[in-house]
């Protein structure tokens, strides 16, 4: 969430601080806020697209400077922050990764009443393992239901914080407010670069404009750069001429410096964003230099194929898929085609929010709502006893009848937590239990409130697991993942059947538990959508290679064909009567069945 008056305090989400001292004589120094109202009200302008608004979460980091006069050492001096407000998402987690390596201090929100969320937990170990400073933050004290002394038992049994440490705030009434400023400043320290070392810049990340370009967002680790500099890139070897820098305050504004320890943008002519390599290390040209650690590739852990519903909009799909992931680079993308919906796309996502947001932006940006996504599904592993491996991300990429004995099943885990009141333990037990969950950890925060750890296919929770943990809590719960290993299962793959044709996009990986169960509800949905006005029997089957595990009939439309036949030889009759039989063979056989659009949506639609 942006931090606000209004909401800051959010306990999914991070204010990442970076911070440097600036002399008084400085020319960047123009502006000054004294207090963190004045602050925040940088990083709480409007979210930079509709689904921010509409979701009231953060999905892209955002990122202000600001300048604040603090005393120090006995006098007055001007000190300049970055800050970046980051998504709290598990599946944005590769966002507050990058984030991190551009700040040296954390503010841990934590809110008085709800107290500590699974994901305050996931995002504090990131941050620890960053070496960051951490300020506690205690917001929301004004609530009636706030409790700030359970939160701060917490911090203590949790992260092993000093209760002492912590803030209490209100962000709405503006109590406490007045000491974040200079806590910061007091206990975090400043970056460790040198402006008069060579250049080396971290680019965090990259977006692109209709009228400047490729927009780099870049941290400068040491050294200084100025507007005409040219730089090269490390990774790819290609020299770019600097044609505007400044800082995000909080839109562009051109300073045309940047010394060590800012993070700022960068314009420099790059032609697309494959150009701008997150993680990439930019330096003067002419130079040598030690390049930096950069960032993991993102993973892409969910995969959802993209189909227009009418063929002819193909080009137009393509064309709105290269635009948003000009300013999504962590969206993987490859051409595939299904004899069922046609060409279309497969797409890798970082997580199931992160595909319902791209979906989302696709249809509101572009205006293509007639667009048909399949079911999520996760990258297989599958091992052949000639000793090849055949990862799998479409099920219909994957053979029924192999040429090769299938020898192992490998499917990815993700190690959940899950943090609810104590009331629900037993029917949160039952549900983790049903998805083939093994408990690691079972403990509790306070005599209100239960911890719960486990080891779970990435299989089990992509499609329907947080609102069935939603449901039966009450919407007490909050739930958060981490991946894990690869480990060994029986999978099996499901193929639905039309006639004896097998409909590709409606294909999936299933356990063999749960086939029987999940083959039948496909083939009795099917049957619902339908059309049943069709002049040929339509059998419609589930099936796990050649053995057939559900079957639903669709019975043809009967014409009458007695109807003019009044009386009269039964020979007739029956000569009507054999050739409508002998017609519906024919059409049974040349015939094809239309599947509508709706069925696909109801089918392939998340539960």
């Amino acid at each position: 969430m942006h931090p606000s008056p209004s909401n800051l305090g959010s306990t999914t989400s991070y204010l990442f601080h970076q911070l440097f001292t600036l002399s008084p004589k400085s020319a960047v120094c123009n502006h000054m806020f004294s207090n963190l109202k004045d602050a925040l009200m940088l990083v709480s302008l409007p979210p930079s697209n509709m689904i921010e608004r509409e979701r009231g979460i953060t999905v892209k980091a955002q990122t202000a400077t600001m300048f604040h006069r603090h005393k120090f050492l006995g006098s007055d001096t001007n000190f300049l922050l970055n800050l970046i407000d980051t998504p709290g998402h598990v599946d944005f987690s590769y966002e507050v990764s990058r984030s991190l390596a551009a700040c040296q201090g954390a503010l841990l929100v934590v809110d008085a009443a709800q107290g500590v969320q699974a994901q305050t937990v996931a995002n504090f170990y990131l941050a620890f393992e960053s070496n960051l400073a951490i300020i506690p933050v205690i917001n929301k004290i004004d609530q009636p239901t706030a409790d700030p002394d359970r939160v701060k038992a917490q911090l203590k049994s949790m992260f092993d914080l000093d209760p002492s440490d912590a803030l209490l705030t209100s962000a709405k009434t503006g109590h406490g407010l007045e000491q974040v400023l200079p806590a910061v400043i007091d206990r975090i320290p400043p970056p460790p670069g040198r402006s008069t070392s060579p250049l080396r810049m971290l680019l965090l990340d990259s977006y692109y404009d209709e009228y400047k370009g490729v927009i780099c967002h870049v941290a400068i680790v040491d050294g200084a750069l100025h507007k005409g500099d040219k730089i090269c890139s490390a990774a790819t070897g290609q020299s770019y001429e600097v044609s505007d820098v400044g800082i995000m305050h909080p839109e562009l504004v051109t300073t045309g410096i940047l010394l060590a320890g800012q993070v700022g943008y960068i314009v420099s002519g790059m032609r697309s964003t494959k150009e701008a390599r997150v993680g990439d290390t930019l330096h003067h040209t002419r130079t040598v230099i030690h390049p930096l650690p950069g960032f993991k590739p993102a993973k892409h852990m969910v995969f959802s194929g993209l189909y227009p519903a009418d063929g002819s909009d193909f080009e137009a799909l393509n064309h709105a898929i290269e635009r948003l992931t000009c300013n999504d680079a962590s969206v993987s993308v490859t051409k595939e085609s299904s004899t069922a919906l046609g060409l279309g796309f497969r797409c890798g996502f970082l997580g199931l929010l992160h595909m319902d947001v791209f979906h989302q932006r696709l249809e509101q940006a572009r205006s293509l709502t007639h667009v048909i996504s399949t079911v999520p599904t996760v990258p297989y592993i599958f091992e052949y006893s000639n000793g090849s491996k055949l990862q799998v991300q479409n099920p219909a990429a994957l053979p029924s009848n192999p040429k090769y004995q299938l020898v192992a099943c490998r499917e990815p885990t993700v190690i959940a937590t899950i943090i609810i009141p104590s009331d629900y333990v037993g029917p949160v037990i039952t549900l983790c239990a049903e998805r083939r969950g093994e408990q690691l950890e079972y403990s509790f925060i306070d005599s209100q409130r239960a911890f719960m750890k486990y080891r779970m296919p990435l299989r089990e929770i992509v499609v329907d697991f947080y609102n069935e943990l939603k449901s039966i809590t009450s919407g007490y719960a909050s739930f958060d993942y981490e991946d894990s290993e690869y480990q060994a299962s029986d999978l099996v793959k499901l193929d639905i059947l039309l006639n004896g044709q097998p409909v590709d996009a409606m294909a999936t990986i299933v356990h063999k538990s749960k086939a029987l169960r999940v083959g039948r509800e496909l083939v009795e949905k099917l049957k619902k959508f339908i059309d049943s006005r069709q002049m040929f029997e339509i059998i419609i089957q589930a099936a796990i290679g050649s053995k057939v595990i559900a079957r639903e009939t669709l019975s043809a439309m009967r014409k009458n064909v007695l109807a003019k036949c009044y009386g009269g030889d039964v020979t007739r009759k029956r000569k009507l009567l054999e050739k409508q039989k002998e017609g519906k063979k024919r059409m049974k056989r040349v015939g094809s069945v239309d599947i509508p659009q709706e069925a696909f949506h109801e089918l392939l639609k998340v539960s």
